[in-house]
């Protein structure tokens, strides 16, 4: 028993202690809680004054502004006298009028002369020459005309000829006949056909048409 007294004793005074500690809790929550509320109301108080400024002053208007001084009149000066002519000047009338002076003639200056025309730059120009000519000529005397070679037949024959721009003979004309038409012929045909030329010039230095004239000797080897 005396065991159980003491163990239930112990439990009784922890029991007090927990009271009393509940106890102090409750009351530091009302004393805190009061205290806030009064803090809270204070600041109310002090935050929710209204201050009312006063009223900004009224501007004043501003001066008139200063009225422009006159300045006095110029002082008028009498007229001066006025001088009358008793007598008028005399008038004098001119009848005969001369005659107006002749405008003057301004002859402008003579223009300078024109300077002369520059020199025109020298000729080019030149007639068509032989291109190898022995060598075309004994072929044209190589082609004797089979004809005439039978009949022992010779001759000289004059021609004259036309020159392109490429120096072929372009026309052949008997110039002087050797009194053979087989002769004739031949003579022109051979120089259409071998005769070779360099091209005649103008005054440029450009190939232009040119004649030639020669004679084609026929003689018969003895």
């Amino acid at each position: 028993m005396a065991y159980a007294d003491q163990q239930m004793s112990g439990s009784r005074v922890v029991a007090i202690v927990i009271v009393g500690l509940i106890h102090l809790a409750i009351g530091y929550a009302l004393v805190t809680g009061l205290a806030y509320e009064a803090y809270k109301k204070a600041v109310e108080r002090v935050t929710t004054v209204d201050i009312e400024e006063p009223p900004p002053p009224e501007e004043e208007p501003p001066p008139p502004p200063p009225e422009p001084e006159t300045a006095p009149p110029p002082p008028v000066a009498p007229p001066p006298p006025i001088a009358v002519n008793p007598a008028p000047p005399p008038i004098v009338t001119q009848t005969r009028i001369p005659p107006p002076a002749p405008p003057a003639r301004i002859v402008p200056p003579a223009a300078p002369p024109a300077p002369p025309p520059p020199p025109p730059p020298p000729s080019k120009a030149r007639g068509a020459t032989p291109d190898n000519q022995g060598r075309w000529a004994a072929r044209i005397q190589e082609n004797y005309p089979s004809r005439a070679i039978r009949s022992e037949t010779e001759g000289r024959v004059g021609v004259r000829v036309t020159i392109d721009e490429r120096g072929r003979v372009s026309s052949c004309s008997v110039s002087s006949s050797s009194g053979s038409s087989i002769l004739d012929d031949a003579a022109c045909e051979g120089m259409e056909r071998y005769a070779r030329f360099n091209p005649a010039l103008d005054d440029a230095g450009n190939p232009t048409t040119g004649s030639f004239a020669t004679t084609i000797v026929y003689q018969l080897s003895r």
